[in-house]
């Protein structure tokens, strides 16, 4: 049976084509034009060519034909992301235009796709806009979650990279550690290696190859004795530099980070079954850039995950 689907105020001002394209990623244009040509793909019940804008409250009928292209896609690297993925990635859309796309990402999906990885942020966009030219500007952690903004043309790209790679661009991130910091806000400048932190560059052993790692941070609030709500604001962007400041230099790792962490390390009474320790409590918060079409500034702020906000609520934390 044909199905009929009324479309979302998200989806507002999409052209018929790229919607079916994006809720069907394995169908050919080919057999699109053709269904509209015979009727079998409607808006309102009226006959469509297949260009036009759809509006929200629009009803679009859907032949049963489809239903064989909402089967999982594989991409050619190995991915495999369905269309129910598809939609929740779409649902963590906070900002879209036609140079750009921003994302709050979950905890868990990967920014890059590359071998082993099922699922990441670059393919999908890219099954999401399929008209656009999808480039990463920056990347997030796979474990972290928060904001993540994705160009989708080369201009946008070119510019949102260099504003990356200058640091005009302002990140803060909201972390929960493990551990008391005796010095409550402060300026973090060392060099930073897959291993640890070296605190001057003569420090650095010649096999490992470490690099200048600077961070702002500032202590929110602390709970039970045991915990410490940090604002972060990184000056450069090195790997899991965050996380390594965090476990080495402040002392505290980042609750539920393993990598940096004891894991036999656990949390104390009715907060070592209360907080998920399998989620890194860390967060990409708020983003300020010049946008790369208006060239005007820009903050973003993100909703912080569920899994965050109850542990916040509980600890009567509070965010800045």
């Amino acid at each position: 049976m044909a199905e009929f689907i009324t479309i979302s105020e998200s989806e507002s001002g999409t052209r018929l084509l790229r919607w079916f394209v994006r809720h069907f990623p394995g169908m050919l244009q080919r057999d699109f034009y053709k269904l509209c040509r015979g009727g079998q793909i409607r808006i309102n019940s009226s006959r469509c060519k297949g260009m036009e804008i759809l509006n929200t409250g629009d009803i679009v009928r859907v032949p049963p034909t489809m239903q064989s292209y909402k089967n999982v896609k594989k991409t050619e690297n190995g991915e495999k992301f369905s269309l129910a993925d598809l939609e929740k990635l779409r649902n963590c859309i906070i900002h879209d235009d036609a140079d750009i796309v921003v994302f709050n990402k979950p905890a868990g999906l990967a920014v890059q796709g590359g071998t082993g990885i099922k699922k990441s942020i670059d393919k999908m966009a890219i099954a999401l806009f399929p008209y656009d030219k999808i480039s990463l500007v920056h990347r997030i952690d796979k474990e972290t979650s928060g904001l993540l903004i994705v160009a989708k043309n080369q201009k946008a790209a070119q510019d949102l990279s260099s504003q990356f790679q200058n640091k005009t661009a302002h990140k803060e991130y909201l972390a929960l550690l493990q551990g008391n910091i005796v010095h409550k806000s402060g300026v973090i400048d060392n060099y930073v290696a897959k291993g640890g932190v070296f605190e001057n560059a003569d420090d650095v052993p010649k096999e490992i190859s470490a690099q200048r790692a600077i961070t702002e941070y500032k202590v929110l609030g602390e709970a039970a004795g045991v915990l410490s709500w940090v604002l972060f604001s990184p000056k450069t962007g090195r790997t899991h530099q965050l996380r390594l400041h965090s476990a080495f230099s402040l002392h505290a790792p980042i609750v539920g980070d393993d990598l940096y962490s004891n894991r036999n390390n656990r949390l104390d009474g009715i907060l070592d079954s209360f907080i998920p320790m399998q989620k890194l409590f860390l967060f990409a918060y708020r983003i300020t850039f010049r946008h790369p079409g208006s060239g005007k500034m820009m903050t973003l702020q993100a909703v912080v995950p569920d899994f965050m906000q109850s542990v916040i609520k509980f600890l009567e934390l509070k965010l800045p």
